[in-house]
Order: structure tokens, then C-alpha cells, then sequence
């Protein structure tokens, strides 16, 4: 009996040590293209992987921003990103629908209220009604949510301009400024200090359509190899990105983060 409580014993030490010899478990690595990278709701992968919340869910994120959805989805479409997100729904769908390798695997944003569209301060262009078929009016890049809104303007407001893709935020307010575009477009924090400086003025929102204001218009869209080959890691990633949409808009460090890492 007391050799069996001795080896009892002896096993009751030998197997914490074998457990703690087994190496940990490798993080999975995804690889993300965020269109606007830098706007709020674009944040999750970003803050939260600032915040440890992907790592909690063994995952490392590469996260990439491009110039708008264009690009996105050309990097998920060739494979050389897992995941695309900012991705507006009709341009996602219109590639699908051609057969392209992409699916969608998560609505993002409803509604079109974050947009704005300006002018400089000194234009004669007050709102869109005041736009002429010869007033170029900017959008990021074919499929974004920027070109959908641009295009319900025009169709469902009647505003007359000619669309123009001008990329992101900063490439377009150079655009306007110089006067190769008259209306630009954006979205919160960026050209905040341009409108406070009174260089530049707003004359439209994209909350301004009525058909967009309760659709979902961002998607987070997935190349289809990898959610076959990367189906758990994928399934982990969206666990871990809905924890950090909660956590965003629950605790104020989130946003505290977020100022430090836009400034």
C-alpha cells in the first residue's frame, strides 16, 4: 500500500510537471485589409488588438489599411489578405456575383451618417443643389460606400455631378484644396481641424440619402480559400471582434486609445 501511495505520489508531481512542459499554443496569424483604417468603426481590429482582445482568442493580426474598398477587395479577391473589412456591401456582392473567391462573413456598419462631403470655404457650391453636371464630386474608390452615396446622390437627390474617385481622405482634401475636385468627401476625425480653421465647409451628409440610412453599407468580406483552410481561426476572429466592438463603445479607455493613436 505504501509503495502505491509513493507512486501515487510521484505521479501526482510528474504529470503538473509533463503538462507544464508542453509548449504553449501557437497564435494564429490573419492577415487584414481595413479600408479608412483610421475611422472609428473601422477600430475593432486595431484597438482591439491593442488591447490584448485578439490575443486572448489566439490570434495575431497584420492590419493593413488601403484607400477604400477598391483596394480591399482586390487584396482578398488575389489572396494576398485573409480578411477585408470597410468593404461596402454593394461592391462585395458585385464581385461575388462575377464569381470572384470573396464572401461576405459579417455585417459592419448600418447607415451612412459617419460621411461628409465639402467644399473649400470659399465656394460658390452652398449644398448639393447648387452642384452643375460640370461640379466633380469625390468618392474613395468603385464599390466603397463613399461611391454608393455619391451615386444616390445623384439618383435619388437629383444632385448633378460628375463622380470622381479621388482614394482616401487626405489624398482627396488635396484634391479639393487645389482645386482638382470641387466637392470632397471624408469622414470624422479627419478634416475636423479644417472646418474648425473655416478652410473647408460641409454641404452634404451621407445620412442626406433616405434609402441608406437603415442599410447595412460595410462589410467584413473573406477570401474563400481561407475561410475553408482558416475556418477556426476565422470563427475565433469574429468571437474576438465582437468582444471588442462591445468594448469600444463600454469603456471610455477605448476611446482614450483611440485619440493618443490619431494625433
Amino acid at each position: 500500500m505504501q509503495t502505491m501511495k509513493t507512486i501515487a505520489a510521484a505521479l501526482g508531481l510528474v504529470v503538473p510537471l509533463a503538462l507544464s512542459a508542453q509548449p504553449a499554443a501557437a497564435e494564429d496569424t490573419l492577415k487584414l485589409v481595413i479600408g479608412q483604417i483610421n475611422n472609428w468603426e473601422n477600430q475593432a481590429p486595431t484597438l482591439g488588438q491593442d488591447a490584448g482582445i485578439f490575443k486572448k482568442h489566439g490570434l495575431i493580426l497584420e492590419n493593413t489599411g488601403s484607400q477604400g474598398a477598391g483596394e480591399t477587395l482586390q487584396a482578398v479577391i488575389s489572396g494576398s489578405a485573409d480578411l477585408g473589412l470597410g468593404v461596402g456591401a454593394a461592391g462585395a456582392m458585385r464581385a461575388f456575383s462575377k464569381g470572384a473567391p470573396v464572401r461576405i462573413l459579417a455585417p459592419m456598419f448600418t447607415g451612412t451618417g459617419d460621411l461628409y462631403w465639402y467644399v473649400k470655404s470659399d465656394s460658390k457650391i452652398k449644398s448639393l443643389k447648387d452642384a452643375t453636371p460640370e461640379t466633380t464630386i469625390a468618392y474613395s474608390t468603385n464599390g466603397s460606400s463613399s461611391n454608393n452615396i455619391v451615386v444616390a446622390f445623384i439618383s435619388e437627390l437629383g444632385a448633378k455631378a460628375k463622380p470622381t474617385a479621388t482614394g482616401g481622405p487626405p489624398g482627396t482634401l488635396t484634391a479639393v484644396m487645389s482645386g482638382q475636385v470641387d466637392i470632397g468627401w471624408a469622414a470624422p476625425p479627419f478634416g475636423l481641424q479644417e472646418i474648425k480653421e473655416g478652410k473647408i465647409r460641409i454641404v452634404a451628409h451621407g445620412s442626406d440619402v433616405p434609402s441608406l440610412r437603415g442599410q447595412t453599407v460595410r462589410l467584413v468580406v473573406v477570401n474563400a480559400n481561407a475561410l475553408k483552410a482558416k475556418h477556426d481561426a476565422l470563427m475565433r476572429f469574429m468571437d474576438a471582434y465582437r468582444e471588442a466592438v462591445d468594448w469600444m463603445y463600454s469603456d471610455p479607455k477605448a476611446v482614450e486609445m483611440y485619440s493618443k493613436k490619431i494625433h
